[in-house]
């Protein structure tokens, strides 16, 4: 329990790291940005800008999802074990509250391991419907309190036959087929 608990938080000091840097590779997602002022105009982002924000996503992602896995696959041998799965959201839970970011792991099943892990406001629970459909992501630009924010969902499909041990209920779920989502909510800088 020591050590996964020292791994989430290595996790977590790369990734407040890698939020405040931002990230050193590319990547696209499907955007959602209906209505907005070209770009720069009005207090909208510029696309520059965005596409920054979408990069951070992929690499929070990538890392998140990569540690989910390997602390599943080193350190889940039992039902008794500390599922990573509660790990991450703890970790979320924990990044969020520290920061202008927000990250929630969400049930796409309908049956959620913890109650709280469903989607909350239209975004998300249309996202969880593209997601099912075959997007592996999905993103929108909202503006908060006058601030730029990037709302992503990205698909979280079951990779490993230890997920059963928690989860029985995704033991009947396709290859890649999304038993759940991480959202995020980024500043747009």
């Amino acid at each position: 329990m020591k050590r996964l608990i020292s791994i989430f938080s290595s996790v977590l000091v790369l990734a407040v790291g890698i939020v405040a840097v931002g990230p050193p590779v590319a990547g696209t997602v499907a955007a959602q940005d209906a209505g907005a002022s070209p770009a720069g105009a009005a207090g909208q982002p510029s696309e520059k800008a965005v596409e920054r924000s979408r990069k951070t996503v992929e690499l929070l992602d990538n890392v998140f999802k990569q540690t989910i896995v390997m602390v599943t696959d080193k350190y889940v041998h039992d039902d008794d074990d500390f599922p990573a799965g509660s790990a991450a959201v703890l970790l979320f839970k924990k990044l969020s509250d520290s920061s202008d970011n927000t990250f929630r792991l969400i049930d796409a099943t309908g049956d959620p391991y913890e109650s709280d892990n469903v989607a909350k406001d239209e975004f998300e629970k249309q996202g969880i419907k593209q997601l099912k459909a075959g997007e592996k992501s999905v993103d929108e630009v909202v503006m908060q309190d006058g601030r730029a924010y990037l709302r992503a969902l990205t698909a979280v499909p079951v990779v490993l036959d230890k997920c059963v041990m928690c989860h029985p209920h995704y033991e009947d779920a396709k290859p890649g087929e999304p038993i759940g989502a991480i959202s995020y909510t980024v500043p747009i800088e």
